[in-house]
């Protein structure tokens, strides 16, 4: 085997197959460039990459690899956001680009860490409404008290890859976020749960469960143009096929035990703000009652351990079941990250009131023959 520069791969291609050698090609990610240099071979074989498959199914070891690396990010990450939320209520500001460079160096102290997995995605109000934005130094927007920020990030360790996205709104109790926010937020964290809780025959293409993630904002209007879920490496491209969860029905790849996906439904008010909510999941067998025709069912494994801010649920949105799963995920954070954070005390302390249960405050009947009533914990 020999590396070409990649300048040269149109033309090496084309002599290649005018020297008579056979050339296969994934007709889904091969440019129209190099099928086109192709087509002199003698033989062209039009097929999905056999390594994509490989790649996609991890064994144990990659597994247990990714698992890790998940909960290490999750230390970096919980740091990274106490520190953000701690100068923010100070009073200070911290622009986008600034805020990228320090969660880079809160990466950097876990074992391990090699490299960001993509470059970080640091938008403040209007620019998280930008699904691909990259803050520059000279035009990024401050952070401050009462900001809404979305950030997506992740990072390469010697042991896996992660990939994750939360929205936080800054300045504690003294700035609360619109009711509009509050809404739009609930309805994305709805459809991440649905997906997340979903069950569903081996053999079900990623396509089926997009809706999942999309119904309660299609009952507001409301959508987002991209898909739900891409693959990820273990320790390799944080985005990696042949599988996806997203409207494309054309991707026919059932999602298989062993494949990874990510879970991030999300919504974009132009000029406004940006909600996205991305946990990593594996595909694994799920236990059933039943077993109709003897197929067997899957369902997903959550990596991702970082919380979810309360402060943007609207509860009344939301299902018993649904709160039960917030606090469920919750707790399962604090037992697995505190440990990690616990030479850190304010981030200790941010984790500790990141995962504190919600709930809604019990009936209070007002009086005879009048209605009980419900209120919710904001």
């Amino acid at each position: 085997a020999e590396v070409q520069d990649y300048d040269n791969v149109v033309s090496v291609v084309e002599d290649l197959a005018k020297s008579g050698m056979n050339i296969m090609y994934d007709p889904a990610s091969t440019s129209i460039a190099l099928a086109h240099a192709a087509k002199a071979s003698p033989q062209v074989v039009r097929a999905t990459s056999p390594l994509d498959m490989k790649k996609a199914l991890k064994n144990k070891q990659e597994l247990d690899g990714m698992r890790e690396a998940h909960l290490r990010d999750a230390a970096a990450l919980c740091k990274f956001w106490a520190w953000m939320d701690l100068a923010t209520k100070r009073g200070e500001i911290i622009d986008e680009y600034a805020a990228g460079g320090e969660l880079k160096n809160f990466r950097s102290e876990q074992p391990g860490f090699i490299e960001p997995s993509f470059p970080s995605i640091v938008g403040e109000g209007p620019n998280g409404a930008v699904i691909h934005y990259r803050a520059a130094k000279e035009t990024a927007r401050d952070i401050k008290a009462g900001s809404l920020i979305l950030i997506d990030s992740g990072g390469q360790y010697d042991c896996g890859t992660t990939d994750v996205t939360r929205v936080y709104h800054f300045g504690g109790d003294k700035h609360e976020p619109t009711q509009e926010q509050k809404d739009v937020y609930t309805r994305v964290l709805k459809g991440h749960i649905a997906v997340d809780t979903a069950i569903f025959p081996e053999g079900t293409p990623g396509f089926v469960l997009d809706v999942f993630a999309r119904r309660h904002l299609w009952e507001a209007g409301l959508n987002y143009l991209h898909g739900t879920g891409h693959g990820v490496g273990a320790a390799l491209n944080v985005h990696e096929g042949p599988h996806s969860i997203s409207p494309r029905f054309t991707n026919t790849i059932p999602l298989k035990p062993g494949m990874i996906c990510s879970n991030e439904p999300g919504y974009y008010e132009d000029g406004v703000y940006g909600m996205r909510i991305e946990n990593l999941l594996i595909v694994t067998e799920k236990e059933t009652p039943n077993s109709f025709n003897g197929v067997k069912y899957l369902g997903f494994e959550r990596l991702t351990h970082v919380p979810i801010q309360r402060k943007l649920l609207n509860l009344d949105l939301m299902t018993d079941e649904e709160i039960k799963w917030m606090n469920e995920y919750h707790t399962e954070i604090w037992e697995k990250i505190s440990p990690r954070v616990a030479d850190e005390q304010a981030a200790l302390d941010w984790l500790f009131e990141n995962t504190q249960p919600i709930g809604r405050e019990p009936l209070r009947v007002i009086g005879k023959g009048e209605e009980a009533v419900a209120t919710a914990k904001k």
